[in-house]
């Protein structure tokens, strides 16, 4: 019996990422005890038998948490900002639960590997968007001499959702955590907190970006025990471009040392002329590698 497992979750536009995640994953010898289940927010069932055969279960997304139909709008793969607090509850035979989004692929073992150690003794594992080659980390209007609206993307989103101000001022300088990967034990009691912050913020606030406020408040203000992790375990390439090691035919971070990215994450896209790359696999973007050359490359998985 496996006791950790990788879960995931796509609609049928994101199938494409989604598999990638999954042969990106699978290529590692160390995944044969791991398991991988996903969540169905609208695959086609085409989709599903292909996938069958590669992961071990998988399992429609509910709305866990009740959300008007006005905010939902047909848009089903929502339930990834929900159910994603809900793990164990859709798949309770594992011990540890790793979160990958379907717009991010392994690069690296030894980052799912710090994942797994990184929750133990119920501690939340995940990464800080923030790190070195990061100039700007939250938004300040200024306005007259010393007065300033602040627009960190923690503060805004906890105003829009009617969060307290004390909770929200101690939110708008906390560096911003990501969700789209992060672990958790099986009975941390993290959970709790997540899911309760998060019926907190989908009362006022929209559903996309409220479980990762959810998560902000029960690191920042709930205090839950959490391990942080280094950047390269969360790349977000909108955020900061790797470059590329040729010597190990590899991304890497563009900061010396130049460590090996473990987790390369497209959240919010790589954009070019209009195109977005989780959409369109052939657009490719010039890429710097260790040696100062210039490369054209696409920052999906490529198997």
């Amino acid at each position: 019996m496996k006791k950790n497992v990788i879960v995931s979750l796509a609609d049928a536009n994101y199938f494409p990422l989604l598999e990638e995640l999954v042969d990106s994953i699978k290529r590692f010898k160390e995944s044969e005890s791991i398991a991988i289940c996903i969540l169905d927010a609208g695959l086609t069932d085409d989709q599903k038998d292909n996938l069958s055969k590669k992961v071990d279960e998988i399992k429609s997304a509910e709305w866990d948490i009740e959300v008007p139909n006005s905010k939902v709008k047909g848009k089903e793969w929502l339930k990834s900002q929900v159910s994603r607090a809900f793990l164990p509850s859709y798949f309770p035979d594992y011990e540890k639960y790793l979160w990958i989004d379907c717009d991010a692929w392994v690069n690296d073992w030894a980052s799912v590997d710090l994942y797994f150690k990184a929750c133990e003794n119920g501690k939340l594992g995940i990464t800080q968007t923030i790190g070195p080659g990061y100039k700007i980390t939250s938004k300040v209007n200024w306005l007259i001499g010393k007065l300033a609206i602040i627009k960190s993307q923690n503060f805004k989103h906890a105003v829009k959702s009617k969060i307290p101000y004390e909770k929200a001022r101690k939110l708008a300088f906390a560096p911003h955590i990501n969700i789209g990967v992060f672990s958790l034990e099986k009975n941390s009691q993290a959970w709790k907190s997540w899911q309760d912050n998060l019926k907190q913020t989908l009362k006022a606030g929209n559903i996309f970006g409220s479980e990762g406020l959810a998560i902000n408040m029960s690191v920042y203000i709930d205090d839950i025990e959490t391990e942080f992790l280094p950047l390269n375990c969360n790349w977000i390439t909108s955020n900061l471009l790797p470059k590329y090691d040729e010597s190990l035919n590899s991304f890497v971070e563009p900061y010396l040392p130049n460590y090996k990215i473990g987790i390369i994450h497209l959240a919010a896209g790589i954009w070019k002329d209009g195109k977005d790359m989780r959409t369109d696999k052939s657009i490719e973007i010039e890429i710097e590698t260790l040696t100062n050359k210039k490369l054209l490359k696409s920052l999906r998985f490529n198997n």
